[in-house]
């Protein structure tokens, strides 16, 4: 690594501060290595000596499209369709089929990084509830960079891990010429989604109310307190009865006792 590029401890601590106070993300000292490395490039691209002006930059809030920068480049997360696949199951044979026909049904993918979860919950609602059916799905990050993948729903097929060829077939087109090696989300299945950046860390926007919350694997990068305030903020988009899923490696013990633990990482809101 460049010295120049170097962190001291105190201005890591900056950085973490700073990340904390905007997503509610509690960086570990252990990440060290992750933020030199992602955010060298912005050093270097800027023409700036040090991490101490990079800070004083994008602390200032004089420059939000590099405060957003530095966001996206310290939250991006690891996703794949059908992740965690239990869910889907619970999806479509206990939620849905006691949801009442004709009803509108909204889900909401509160952490969608790239799209792989929000395409994956449109696929299963497209098989029961059919393509034109009263059903849409809205996801949402606070990484802008993520979000544009995601409105495109453009992806290599490399990345079809845990994606049923079925629905590869039914729900996607395959690239070709210049696009070979690609798939691109199917139009028809597409309209019933929307992408947002919404900040958990922060009051939520005017979005409406869902059957169903997926707000998995984004917990274990916040503390005790944030993950109570967006528990809190969570719940008031759930509908009576609506289900909330979280990932594998969290729980909401200690953390709100307004939910029905039906199943682990399964919650239900009582009606």
């Amino acid at each position: 690594m460049n010295n120049a590029f170097a962190i001291s401890d105190a201005d890591f601590a900056r950085f973490q501060r700073l990340i904390y106070q905007i997503a509610g993300i509690s960086l570990l000292d252990s990440k060290k290595a992750l933020l030199v490395g992602r955010l060298s490039k912005r050093l270097k691209a800027l023409g700036l000596n040090s991490f101490a002006e990079y800070y004083q930059l994008v602390a200032s809030g004089k420059d939000p499209e590099e405060r957003q920068i530095m966001v996206d480049l310290l939250t991006t997360n690891e996703t794949y369709f059908f992740r965690e696949e239990n869910h889907f199951e619970f999806l479509r044979q206990t939620i849905l089929p006691n949801h009442p026909p004709g009803r509108p049904f909204s889900v909401w993918s509160a952490a969608a990084s790239t799209g792989e979860e929000v395409y994956t919950i449109a696929m299963v609602l497209a098989d029961e509830l059919g393509l034109h059916g009263n059903w849409s799905v809205l996801g949402s990050d606070i990484s802008t960079q993520v979000l544009a993948v995601a409105q495109r729903g453009l992806y290599w097929l490399d990345r079809t891990r845990g994606l049923p060829q079925e629905y590869l077939k039914k729900y996607c087109l395959k690239g070709v010429r210049s696009m070979a090696g690609a798939f691109l989300i199917a139009p028809e299945l597409k309209k019933h989604t929307q992408f947002l950046q919404i900040n958990l860390n922060a009051p939520l926007p005017e979005i409406g109310k869902f059957q169903l919350i997926f707000l998995r694997n984004v917990m274990i990068y916040f503390d005790t307190e944030v993950k109570r305030q967006v528990i809190r903020r969570i719940i008031e988009k759930l509908v009576p009865g609506g289900y909330l899923f979280i990932g594998h490696s969290e729980s909401l013990t200690g953390i709100c006792d307004a939910l029905k633990l039906i199943k682990p990482t399964i919650y239900q809101l009582p009606r």
